[in-house]
């Protein structure tokens, strides 16, 4: 599992670090002192797991918790003990009192390691076939039949995905980065924090946004260049 520690304080980010590397299925793949580094950097890469730290300036831990995928687990670390009901009302995957102990720490572990396969059979469940030119998706108890020829773009608001076909949309409990890994990379291209655009469907873009149809969707500052790049790429094959 590929995880990351958030922690304000650079003793106790140590201390999680040197327990992440007890544990051979953990890949530590960042250390950020403030949630909006960590933000920026889950932007651009998977983490299955996050240590997350309460009290911290700007933003505090339960509040990024809040803006997190739910395919992202979290175990809190802190020393106050009074946040434990609201940690678990996040769906948090335990709540760990500094100083952390090593046989604490490695059961919380273990139990995100189970969620995280329980997470990965629902992903699967949710995506269900993947066939060359469709997919098939799951909305309101049915699963439905989607040619990737009829997608505009695909739009991610919260736990959601909601599909824009020509005259209508699907609405799918999935985030947007899980259905993003499913679609054809030469088809599908990423160009914000909440959209994927169908690269067959753009009538033309700026570097500002990108038209489709009667749609205009914004290109992050963040993806621009990824995107313009590998368009005009794949284009020029």
């Amino acid at each position: 599992m590929n995880c990351i520690i958030i922690d304000d304080e650079p003793l106790a980010r140590r201390a999680i670090e040197l327990l992440v590397g007890e544990n051979s299925l953990l890949k530590l793949s960042g250390v950020f002192n403030s949630a909006s580094a960590a933000s920026a950097f889950m932007d651009q890469n998977q983490v299955d797991l996050i240590f997350l730290d309460i009290q911290m300036p700007k933003v505090n831990g339960l509040e990024f918790a809040r803006t997190i995928s739910p395919d992202t687990l979290i175990i809190f670390t802190t020393a106050y003990t009074e946040y434990a009901v609201e940690s678990y009302e996040l769906d948090a995957v335990d709540y760990l009192v500094k100083p952390v102990e090593p046989a604490r720490f490695h059961r919380a572990v273990s139990k995100a390691i189970a969620y995280h396969e329980l997470l990965l059979k629902q992903k699967i469940a949710q995506i269900e076939v993947m066939e060359e030119d469709y997919l098939f998706v799951k909305s309101d108890r049915r699963y439905y039949k989607v040619e990737y020829k009829n997608i505009l773009f695909i739009e991610g608001l919260k736990d959601y995905a909601i599909i824009q076909l020509e005259n209508s949309r699907i609405i799918t409990r999935t985030s947007l980065k899980s259905i993003c890994e499913d679609l054809p990379k030469d088809w599908f291209y990423r160009i914000s924090k909440s959209n994927i655009v169908n690269g067959k469907r753009i009538h033309s873009f700026d570097n500002n946004g990108v038209y489709i149809q009667q749609y205009e969707i914004t290109i992050g500052n963040s993806y621009r260049d990824s995107f313009l790049n590998s368009f005009f790429k794949r284009k020029n094959k």
